[in-house]
């Protein structure tokens, strides 16, 4: 199933970059952004409502947007995509998992340190002050056909908490993406799952790690064109490849069936 060259260089790997994208995500059944969705939000395109312009004209139509988003997140479970990662962390000495998700089911799935380049929607702070709440906010409970909901606000200066995700038009965690790009240039390995390598600066990621000399392993259902050096293109999901992969390089898949 596949090259006996990638295999042994998984096998062999001190430091391995996982650079994961909303594929991984969708295999658990969250809706993505090209989604067709359906009540309230059928109304709008799922992009206008992820900017901070959208959020100063209509902040209760937007924290709601993002409140049913983050209750689909909870109703989901890690898939099997999630788990042969982590289990990939069990079984080398290093792993780094960079994702452009903004849920926790990498986390749920038992990875240790997740670095999250947009942010995620567990973690709303104030707009005003930039605070994070000390309490977590509880399960939302929302209609299936969404609805206009107030922010609440925050404990110190009063100001609407907003979703902790980057929206289009802001700019990516510096401390975040430093770290992702230096991963990248140390790695001996690097596995892009469920991303289109369309969205920058994160789609830089992958081509980082070919520069500095490590193997870039493409696995999306979507076939790409690769380099003849040092790159694989593993057409197909993640949830079935990854767990696969894991089981021939190491001999068990770990639990991530």
């Amino acid at each position: 199933m596949f090259s006996t060259t990638l295999i042994e260089a998984l096998r062999k790997a001190q430091h391995v970059v996982v650079f994961t994208g909303a594929g991984v995500s969708a295999e658990s059944g969250i809706p993505t952004f090209r989604d067709s969705l359906t009540g309230l939000w059928e109304r709008f395109d799922a992009t206008s409502l992820a900017t901070p312009e959208a959020f100063a004209a209509d902040s209760e139509l937007v924290w709601g947007w993002y409140e049913w988003r983050r209750m689909k997140v909870l109703q989901a479970h890690p898939n099997p995509g999630h788990r042969a990662i982590a289990a990939l962390e069990r079984n080398i000495p290093r792993l780094t998992l960079v994702t452009q998700n903004v849920d926790d089911l990498h986390e749920r799935a038992g990875n240790q340190a997740v670095i999250h380049l947009h942010g995620s929607l567990h973690a709303p702070r104030c707009i005003d002050c930039g605070r994070s709440p000390d309490i977590p906010l509880s399960a939302p409970d929302e209609p299936e056909g969404g609805r206009r909901l107030p922010p609440p606000r925050c404990t110190v200066c009063g100001g609407p908490l907003r979703p902790g995700v980057v929206w289009f038009g802001e700019s990516l965690p510096s401390a975040d993406l430093t770290a992702a790009f230096e991963a990248a240039e140390n790695c001996d390995l690097l596995i892009s799952v469920g991303t289109s390598g369309m969205v920058y600066p994160a789609a830089e990621v992958p081509a980082l790690a070919w520069r500095a000399g490590a193997i870039v392993v493409h696995v999306n259902p979507q076939s790409q064109p690769c380099r003849q050096d040092r790159e694989y293109a593993l057409p197909g999901l993640a949830g079935e490849l990854l767990p696969r992969l894991i089981e021939q390089a190491f001999g068990t898949a770990d639990g991530v069936s």
